[in-house]
């Protein structure tokens, strides 16, 4: 498999690429894990409530303000990674439903090895293609769908387009929701492009994100929320401006212009997100 060891880091070929477990120096029992040099989850296996990449937090406080503290909630994840948001939802929401599905089966037992997560028989990880989980979940079978699938640091193409989109909005209960990490950099088409795409079958919708990537300045993430009733926006708006690194909540009338004359994204034209500039994630490991 090439694995090979030092200084506690683990590294192995999976079928997405070469991933890296690295210990968290700064923080014991935490770890990152990264897929071909880019960061894609930090887990610690301590404290499942903390929460390291801003992202995810925003993910976080998302699936936090959308029902009662508390509350199980049956949530459909589309990419494990390192499992960090089930961790958080199995936590902070007991006896939740969760369903994962991950592609990249060799990453999931290394995951699976390195960083167990606890046992949980309402946690289930399904080795498959994300859109094909979709299509063979039931209708109205989940109150959250989670999109964070990348490969290669992109979206791929087919979780991009307005019939995927439908299949989120059929396997959501009515008043469930979904939440997209959507990565992207100037001039912002593909985040232009999804909000659309998104809200032309789950129309009420917010987004959250630093205020430079919103503009348009750099490269970064964005957390895009939508459903069919109002999202909780005043909610969401106190807890991004509280974070570690304060974030900008878009919605309504801002959200129009956000995504004002961005067409509508189709299986036939669907192409992969605007990859990551070269360097962003030089680690200088």
């Amino acid at each position: 498999m090439g694995r090979k060891r030092a200084a506690d880091r683990v590294a192995e070929q999976v079928e997405t690429g070469r991933a890296e477990l690295v210990p968290d120096r700064d923080r014991p029992g935490s770890w990152t894990l990264l897929l071909d040099g880019a960061p894609q989850s930090h887990v610690d296996l301590t404290d499942p409530t903390h929460l390291e990449f801003e992202y995810v937090r925003r993910l976080a406080a998302a699936v936090d303000l959308i029902a009662p503290a508390g509350a199980p909630l049956r949530v459909l994840h589309l990419g494990g990674g390192a499992l960090t948001l089930p961790r958080y939802v199995s936590a902070t929401r007991p006896g939740s439903t969760q369903r994962v599905a991950e592609v990249d089966g060799a990453l999931v037992e290394l995951v699976r090895r390195v960083l167990p997560w606890p046992a949980d028989p309402r946690l289930r990880v399904r080795v498959a293609d994300a859109r094909a989980v979709l299509t063979g979940s039931r209708d109205a079978s989940y109150d959250v769908v989670v999109a964070d699938v990348f490969a290669g640091a992109r979206t791929p193409a087919h979780l991009t387009s307005v019939e995927y989109a439908a299949e989120v909005a059929r396997v959501l209960h009515p008043t469930g929701w979904y939440l997209a990490n959507l990565a992207d950099g100037p001039p912002l088409r593909h985040a232009r492009g999804q909000v659309a795409t998104v809200r032309s079958v789950l129309p009420r919708a917010a987004m959250v994100g630093d205020a430079a990537v919103l503009r348009g300045r750099r490269y970064g993430n964005l957390v895009l929320l939508a459903g069919r009733v109002e999202p909780p926006v005043p909610e969401l708006t106190r807890r991004a401006a509280g974070d570690w690194f304060p974030g900008r909540v878009v919605a309504g009338a801002d959200l129009d212009r956000f995504a004002g004359g961005a067409s509508i994204v189709r299986d036939a034209d669907a192409t992969g997100s605007a990859p990551p500039p070269p360097g962003l994630f030089s680690t200088g490991h």
